[in-house]
């Protein structure tokens, strides 16, 4: 790799340095011959060195002289899969002034180029007696190398770790190295922040597009699937209506699908700046994810008719403060600080191990930043974040459906009662990313901490009062307390801990978290939050909320007399709002993701490049103590969710990768209590073993 980089660097200097000539007496000279004489002299890499001195660099070069050359240039080095051809047109279309600096800072990010090398393109050569031989280090000292002077003498050169792009959920990962990629976990912040005309795109004007995405299709095998969904879901069969009995009929129910809806679609933008030290990018992202529509003339055939829809949209402004210090913010519907730190990287990614583990979420929020590189050598990156968010505690609509309330119920548990508790939800994280293992193809480890804080509230007008006039006693007297209605809120809350471990042998993902009122997250087996009558001597309600209460998945807003009744009747001062409070659960994931073609040496351009194997468990579970509280009221009767995965990845290119994946989801119900029945047999768990194979193409 330091042969390579040594000898594309030399060909840079003297493209630049021949630039006068080439201007004065060659401009009609084809740009393909210079292609061919580049191609030529780069051919020969261990050729004899030659004796004359080497070129020193002008730094007052006319750059716009130079496009024969950067053109030559782009073209050996699509040759060698050094650049890709959307990569090389991107910089041939920049601006003539702008094209080295483009072409340095791409080759500088896959690491052909280092801090040293930059250094000496802007100052004179030495003029050596023979040409200096590179040494090539050993795969575990890829930041410190060896170079033979004209004298003889060796003399050790410290050189940074070059910027490790992060692999964003959904996109392109990082082009291969010279040995097969160690196992990259999947991040949605980014390790470093963004530079000017760091994008490789589609020139539209003056802002750049690079559009992304894939193309899944699979087909799948549930042992157990009663709610008939094409994904996982947990044990609260939502399909069964009015009949729900946890009856799976004489057969486990298993089923098989084939889809393509998972298929995504995205681009990311940048928009110039005056300032060199502003980078303003941004992305949309979609899928078909969405719904099934209903319209008369695709109703019949609505399975094949998958709605889109957004996933995220936002836009990032980086100030660069100075050459260590990147201060951001970002704006639009982007993932959450809390519980998106770390996700599994399995093939099924509609629900993506949710509720068995993998807490995750996109929100629209506004938020600010900073990247402070605290040491170049080891990639030593601390990062801060602090963000204020939608506040939502998710919902369940099919429940909805079942209670009677349907779109009410949707927007009332996911909009209304985050909203109506007139405060926005405020998220934190901080990170810290580092090289733990120097070798080549390795991404920087990182640990973080993120938590979150919100509220809702759910709003009972009088209107929906039970006093009938004076004949139930218990309720006029309380209601009588509240003449224009009431309010009753809960807190929503949560702790998080990441770690991802990349080594050249194995990467280590492990999470763990604990809150209350996951449900908008994925976690605590969906439920929400619970209504607590303890301390009261009496209730009346649940009343129906403006909001779409009550729901069969939360608790309900109750009133309550806090002393002994009177003739049936609560005393005036004593009656009480019945306090709700979130469910608290906890919960994470391990995987261990193994590059077997790495172990095996195998050719990081052949077709067996692109081995890997992913072993997951992962576990959600809400608080004993809140699920059997006898004063507790509107929990749901599962205790925990777990899951097993193990996931083979195939890549045949860069563009095509096979996944095979099995895999274990099971629900356990409260109290060891025999809540299913499968194929005639009483459980107390209800699991789903399945299998999921199929090709998917990333652009």
């Amino acid at each position: 790799m330091l042969k390579l980089k040594s000898w594309l660097f030399a060909v840079l200097v003297l493209a630049i340095t021949a630039a006068p000539v080439v201007a004065e007496n060659n401009d009609a000279k084809k740009s393909n011959d210079n292609a061919a004489n580049t191609a030529s002299a780069e051919g020969s890499p261990a050729a004899s060195p030659n004796p004359s001195p080497s070129p020193s660099i002008n730094p007052s070069v006319s750059l716009a002289a130079t496009d024969a050359n950067v053109t030559a240039l782009l073209g050996v080095l699509v040759m060698k899969g050094v650049l890709a051809p959307a990569e090389a047109n991107a910089i041939q279309n920049a601006a003539p002034s702008a094209q080295f600096q483009v072409l340095v800072e791409a080759l500088s990010r896959k690491g052909v180029l280092n801090a040293a090398d930059l250094s000496a393109a802007t100052k004179p050569a030495t003029p050596p007696a023979v040409a200096a031989a590179a040494v090539p280090a050993p795969e575990n000292e890829t930041m410190s190398s060896s170079l033979t002077t004209a004298e003889g003498s060796p003399q050790s050169q410290t050189q940074p770790q070059p910027p490790y792009p992060s692999r964003v959920a959904g996109e392109v990962a990082p082009p291969p190295t010279a040995v097969v990629t160690a196992v990259t976990p999947i991040r949605v912040f980014p390790v470093d922040a963004p530079k000017p005309g760091g994008l490789a795109g589609i020139k539209a004007g003056p802002i750049t597009l690079a559009p992304y995405g894939f193309i899944k299709a699979t087909i799948v095998h549930d042992s157990s699937d009663p709610d008939g969904d094409d994904f996982p879901f947990p044990g609260i069969w939502l399909n069964a209506g009015n009949n729900s009995t946890f009856n799976t009929g004489p057969t486990e129910d298993p089923e098989v699908h084939v889809k393509a809806r998972s298929t995504r679609f995205g681009m990311n933008f940048e928009w110039p700046d005056v300032s060199p030290k502003l980078t303003i990018t941004g992305k949309i992202e979609g899928d078909f994810e969405g719904n099934f529509t209903e319209v008369d003339n695709a109703d019949v055939t609505s399975i094949r008719n998958n709605q889109p829809r957004l996933r995220l949209a936002f836009v990032r402004l980086d100030y660069h403060a100075s050459e260590n210090t990147d201060l951001f913010f970002v704006g639009g519907q982007d993932w959450t600080l809390f519980g998106s730190g770390a996700l599994m990287n399995i093939v099924e990614t509609t629900f993506n191990g949710a509720f068995w583990g993998n807490i995750w979420e996109r929100s629209p929020q506004l938020r600010v930043g900073f990247i402070q590189t605290l040491e170049k050598e080891r990639h030593v990156n601390l990062e801060g974040q602090f963000g204020v968010m939608m506040p939502s505690t998710g919902q369940i609509l099919k429940l909805g459906n079942a209670a009677g309330n349907g779109l009410a119920a949707q927007l009332g548990q996911g909009e209304r009662e985050g909203a109506d508790a007139d405060r926005p939800e405020y998220e934190g994280r901080v990170a810290l990313s580092y090289q733990i293992d120097r070798a080549r193809g390795v991404a920087p480890a990182q640990i973080a901490f993120a938590g979150f804080h919100s509220r809702r509230t759910s709003i009972v007008p009088n209107s929906s009062y039970l006093c009938d006039g004076g004949e139930n006693i218990l309720a006029c007297s309380l209601e009588s307390a509240f003449p224009n209605g009431f309010q009753a809120s809960s807190t929503q809350w949560g702790g998080q801990f990441v770690a991802q471990l990349p080594t050249r042998w194995f990467t280590l993902t492990a999470t763990a978290y604990k809150g209350g009122d996951l449900r908008f997250f994925l976690g605590g087996q969906i439920n929400g939050y619970v209504t607590d009558t303890g301390g009261l001597t009496a209730t009346s309600g649940p009343y129906v909320t403006a909001d779409g209460g009550p729901l069969a998945a939360a608790g309900g807003a109750e009133l309550g007399c806090t002393v002994t009744l009177v003739a049936g009747a609560c005393p005036s001062g004593d009656a009480a709002v019945a306090a709700q409070r979130p469910v608290r659960a906890f919960g994470g994931f391990v995987q261990l993701g193994l590059p077997l073609s790495r172990w095996f040496n195998a050719d990081p351009k052949g077709h067996n490049a692109g081995w890997q194997l992913h072993l997951l468990v992962g576990k959600d579970q809400v608080v004993d103590r809140d699920l059997n509280n006898p004063g507790f009221s509107g929990s749901l009767p599962m205790l925990m969710g777990k899951s097993a995965i193990a996931t083979l990845y195939y890549k045949v290119n860069n563009w095509a990768t096979f996944g095979f994946e099995q895999s274990i989801y099971a629900t356990r119900a409260e109290d060891h209590s025999l809540l299913y029945t499968i194929a005639g047999v009483p459980s107390n768990e209800w699991q789903d073993h399945r299998t999921e194979f199929g090709p998917i193409f990333t652009f």
